[in-house]
């Protein structure tokens, strides 16, 4: 990798069972940080105080967004999952989280990376000015 560029910004979304150590989700990070700069994390709000996602965002440095399972499944994706809707009450949490705390689209489909559900979408730094 050529240091002397800038990685793309990314959002990853995030959907995993109860308890996974931060282990497991820094390793199903590792080819997502060498090709792209992690700006946050975003998950379903049931798993807002999960101790190794937050261990997580702390050795990243970047927030651990939230989103109700409402608001996630609201959010258009390329693979809704009837299992996951059945259980929290939306098709898509890694995917929906990625894209609804990116503001940008959908650049890593969902992967299942050691039983943890990654995603990725374009960060757009929506503080910026636009032109009109």
């Amino acid at each position: 990798m050529d240091e002397s560029r800038e990685l793309p910004p990314i959002a990853v979304g995030l959907g995993l069972r109860p308890a996974v150590p931060a282990v497991r989700i820094i390793t199903a990070l590792a080819e997502l940080r060498r090709e792209f700069r992690i700006v946050c994390l975003a998950t379903v709000d049931r798993r807002a105080d999960e101790v190794g996602l937050l261990e997580v965002a702390r050795t990243l440095a970047v927030p651990l967004l939230v989103y109700t399972a409402d608001a996630l499944s609201r959010v258009e994706v390329p693979h809704p999952a009837d299992r996951t809707s059945a259980a929290i009450g939306t098709p898509s949490v890694a995917e929906a989280a990625a894209i609804l705390s990116g503001h940008g689209p959908l650049i890593v489909p969902k992967r299942v990376m050691n039983g943890v559900v990654i995603a990725a979408a374009a960060f757009l730094d929506t503080s910026a000015p636009h032109p009109s």
